[in-house]
């Protein structure tokens, strides 16, 4: 350009040839681009009969953990959070919360002492109510009294019925309301007045009330509200729904969840919650063995709060029979996270898993088999598992207390299957275990090449029980398909091993989406809604393998670091079909047009019933959540070319699930 701000022919020319050379070459850069987007690759599996191995018959379950209000507000169904008024305390006066006052200073004095009928928690609420019908003070309209939130908000639906109890005592001429309402009290869902004169309340009376909804409201609360003056105490408040799965009192939105996966064992009840910071809040399964309105509860202060324990020992039994899983029992060996029993001392704590087995294995004419007859289930209980201990391995009293519990469990009952703290996988144990426990929470990156971390773990000796395993961390966010894609690898890894690897659970299992103390989960939920997030998908993926046959697989590929496959068949129980299933995890960024060839398959394929499921998105951080909780989904659709020799386009990031119906191959005769 001149200084005219003209341009020359010469100029044009040159401009025109440089900017004729940068076109070709983002062309060119393009094209390259384009030839990496696309990569191509070969998996052959190995369906001959004398190449299959039988996989563990429980090789993937779920762990249970109250954590994050897990069970308390969540897979327990009682509404009413701290409904004996005991989490302030045993000392009076008491912080009541979550209750709260209906009412001002001038109407309503509410404080708490130590008069219950109840011997094991003496904590009651008292209540005087200052203002009347009539005289200077006068009560507003709709009365005083206490509400109660739940936990973060009661779900009330309508035409659904509730069961209300509470323990009152008075001597006053009182008419009570008791109602259902939305969380300023203007929408009444469902109500019924108490007239404690005509019940005798001198004296603590129990009030049973079945309510049957009106209307809906997913943060609705529970009130207790008069206009007589009086002094009136109130324990033991409770609203459960009437429809919980099978009358066990579990919620059955997210108790379906679970099942979903088709879990092989249920570990319970910890986790970091069988041990507490201090053995004093440490979880006892005995305090559990009574009526509700008689557990004690208890203040869990690894996870920081209170739970009532109405999800307890028996609860978490009869929960594992519903699953039908075994139920893995883990139980304190007397070691908390700040203080130890010695092992001289530990006999008492030994004697109480004795005890606790005794409750569910025992018959019904044992001294705890009696009990739990008397609690509603005569028939034993199946318990084959009992982990002592979690994550104690390296602390002082660990390995004493362990062997202590160790014979004297096998002297009883020699059948069980007893886990270790201490890892086996690298280098042999030092004492004697059937299992040994195995966590790993680390990024996906990590998690995915672990796949590899039993190919040469000695194939004698104690089996591992991977019983928590996630991805964490920056990758994981509060549950992202990178998390998930990390995971799907690792697991295929256990399935190659499952001759070592007996067992397999993800952690955590639950989170109330308003008390995050861990992320990320496998299922979120608030008071009425709830979703998986991708690592809940990704184990419906496995949810056949269990028992399953796995076959060898191998991927041919330049660069096949990416790709992790397996191969199994199973059996379909409904229909009692085999089906051989595929699964390829790809972490990489290109897709892949794969081969897939199956050789010495005896069956038959039926094309006409195979499909392909896909997990993926548009981007490995997206996680699902309230507002969109299908957005990282499985995917399925027919696989029209479905045979032993078949070509399949796998996505970046993605997990992907080829299912294959067999059909026994017939054969006709020549005439």
């Amino acid at each position: 350009m001149d200084r005219e701000g003209k341009m020359g022919f010469l100029d044009v020319c040159i401009i025109t040839l440089f900017c004729t050379l940068i076109v070709m070459s983002d062309l060119r850069r393009s094209s390259a681009y384009g030839l990496e987007d696309i990569q191509t690759a070969v998996l052959a599996v190995n369906a001959s009969s004398h190449s299959g191995k039988k996989m563990s018959d429980t090789l993937f379950g779920v762990f249970f953990e109250e954590i994050n209000h897990a069970g308390a507000g969540g897979l327990w169904a009682e509404l009413v959070s701290n409904r004996g008024f005991e989490a302030g305390g045993p000392n009076t006066p008491s912080n009541i919360d979550p209750w709260s006052i209906i009412g001002n200073d001038s109407t309503i004095f509410v404080t708490t002492d130590r008069t219950s009928c109840f011997e094991r928690n003496k904590v009651a609420l008292r209540m005087e109510v200052l203002c009347g019908n009539e005289g200077s003070i006068i009560c507003p309209v709709g009365g005083v009294g206490i509400y109660n939130p739940g936990y973060w908000g009661m779900n009330i639906e309508d035409g659904k019925q509730y069961k209300v109890v509470l323990y009152v005592r008075t001597s006053a001429a009182i008419k009570l309301s008791v109602s259902l309402a939305s969380t300023d009290g203007s929408q009444n869902l469902a109500s019924s007045i108490i007239t404690t004169a005509e019940l005798n309340t001198s004296n603590w009376t129990k009030v049973e009330l079945l309510f049957t909804a009106k209307g809906s409201n997913a943060q609705s609360r529970l009130q207790l509200t008069t206009s007589n003056k009086g002094i009136i105490w109130f324990d033991q408040i409770s609203v459960m729904p009437v429809d919980t799965y099978k009358g066990h009192g579990f919620r059955k939105e997210l108790f379906a969840m679970v099942a979903n996966l088709k879990p092989r064992f249920l570990r319970f009840p910890g986790g970091c919650f069988v041990e507490g910071e201090w053995l004093r809040n440490a979880f006892r399964w005995k305090e559990t063995m009574v009526s509700w309105e008689e557990r004690s509860g208890h203040f869990g202060d690894v996870w920081m709060y209170w739970t009532d324990d109405g999800l307890g020992y028996y609860e978490f039994l009869q929960l594992a029979e519903d699953l039908g899983a075994s139920a893995v029992w883990v139980v304190n060996n007397g070691v908390s996270h700040n203080d130890q029993v010695a092992t001289p001392n530990i006999l008492a704590f030994v004697q109480d898993t004795l005890d606790s087995i005794e409750f569910a294995r025992g018959s019904p004419n044992s001294t705890w088999g009696l009990l739990r007859a008397a609690m509603g289930h005569p028939e034993p209980f199946e318990l084959k598992y009992v982990a002592v201990g979690n994550e104690d391995c390296g602390k002082k009293n660990y390995r004493g207390n362990y062997l202590k519990f160790y014979y004297a469990i096998k002297a009883a009952y020699p059948d069980i299957k007893i886990i270790t703290n201490c890892d086996g996988s690298s280098s042999p144990l030092d004492h004697p275990a059937d299992m040994y426990d195995f966590h790993i929470y680390t990024s996906s990156n990590n998690l995915f090449s672990m796949s590899k971390q039993f190919d040469h773990t000695s194939r004698s000796g104690p089996k591992a029980f991977v019983s928590e395993y996630a991805v964490t961390g920056s990758d994981a966010g509060k549950g992202s398909l990178l998390a998930a894609l990390g995971e799907a690898g690792f697991l295929m890894g256990l399935e190659r091993n499952s001759d070592v690897v007996e067992m397999a659970s993800y952690a955590p299992l639950f989170v109330n989406d308003n008390d995050r103390r861990w992320n990320p989960d496998a299922i979120v939920f608030n008071s009425w809604q709830q979703y998986g997030t991708p690592s809940y998908w990704v184990q419906q993926f496995f949810k056949e393998s269990s028992g399953a046959i796995y076959f060898p697989s191998t991927i041919q590929a330049n660069s096949s670091g990416s790709l992790i496959s397996s191969a199994i068949v199973w059996e379909n129980t409904e229909d009692n079909n085999k089906n051989i299933k595929i699964k390829i995890v790809n972490v990489g960024s290109n897709t892949v047009n794969l081969k897939i060839s199956i050789t010495g398959l005896q069956e038959t394929i039926n094309s006409s019933q195979s499909s392909i499921t896909v997990l993926t998105s548009n981007n490995v951080m997206d996680e699902n959540s309230f507002g969109a909780p299908n957005k990282v989904f499985p995917v399925e659709n027919s696989l029209s070319n479905a045979g032993t020799e078949m070509n399949i386009v796998i996505s970046p990031h993605s997990l992907t699930s080829i299912n294959l119906p067999l059909s026994p191959t017939t054969y006709i005769s020549a005439i």
